[in-house]
């Protein structure tokens, strides 16, 4: 029987365990392939259901390499890393990744419609021509983040808060019940920063889990309800003089 919190059960998709936290990792060691150097180790979070957790700490603290192995984008050890109780491979469904802007091609020639369609293909497979339905989603999406005039523009004509709101409409599209958004805030517009901020408070309320990588560190306690620090690929407790207002912060021994 499908658990109601999770009402997609589509073919081959592997139903979440009842009662499981949203996110267990348990890492030792995390390297990128062909490098022999530790991205990430000794990393310990759980992540309860429909939290909204910053990943804060200086660049190069391992939020990025986190999030990718989450995402199931960087090799990790089996059982490392569980999604409602189950491996990160048999739930690439549920989760949804947005990566930072800086990392996609925006010459790409793709009007904003189809770039959001592609966050369907999750449940589709790239072979399935999209319903009706599935571009309903879509639409609704693209309007959702205020780009329903620039649906059929070329991406790399938008702005960089219309791109970075492209992507999120990508990633809402997945109907995932996590999301993970690398520097969703940096670098963007007023009216963008504020339109995303809305969105993950909507998350938040539907049940969603969010986990976002970010420097801005002035909206954390508006954004977010709890924070991870992490610094040199390990998660500490931050340092005196670290900014994370009175947000709870899950450190390694709150992980256990």
């Amino acid at each position: 029987m499908s658990d109601p919190r999770f009402p997609y059960g589509g073919r081959g998709h592997v139903q979440p365990l009842a009662g499981a936290p949203a996110l267990e990792v348990h890492l030792t060691s995390v390297q990128y392939p062909g490098d022999t150097r530790r991205a990430l180790a000794d990393v310990h979070l759980q992540v309860p259901v429909g939290a909204r957790v910053a990943l804060v700490g200086p660049n190069g603290a391992g939020k990025s390499t986190l999030l990718k192995a989450i995402a199931g984008l960087l090799p990790t050890p089996p059982g490392s890393i569980l999604i409602y109780g189950k491996p990160v491979g048999a739930c690439h469904h549920r989760v949804a990744y947005l990566a930072q802007r800086g990392e996609i091609d925006w010459r790409f020639p793709i009007s904003v419609r189809k770039l959001v369609m592609t966050g369907r293909y999750a449940h589709l497979g790239w072979l399935t021509r999209p319903s009706a339905a599935d571009w309903r989603i879509v639409d609704e999406k693209i309007e959702r983040l205020g780009l329903a005039a620039l649906a059929q523009q070329q991406i790399g004509e938008l702005s960089g808060g219309q791109q970075q709101r492209a992507l999120l409409a990508r990633a809402l599209a997945q109907e995932s019940e996590m999301l993970l958004l690398d520097e969703p805030l940096n670098a963007v517009d007023i009216d963008t920063r504020d339109i995303i901020g809305d969105v993950l408070h909507e998350l938040c309320q539907q049940g969603k889990t969010i986990l976002a990588a970010t420097h801005d560190l002035g909206r954390l306690e508006n954004d977010f309800d709890s924070a991870v620090y992490l610094y040199d690929g390990r998660v500490i407790p931050p340092p005196p003089g670290s900014f994370v207002g009175s947000l709870p912060v899950l450190t390694h021994e709150l992980a256990h």
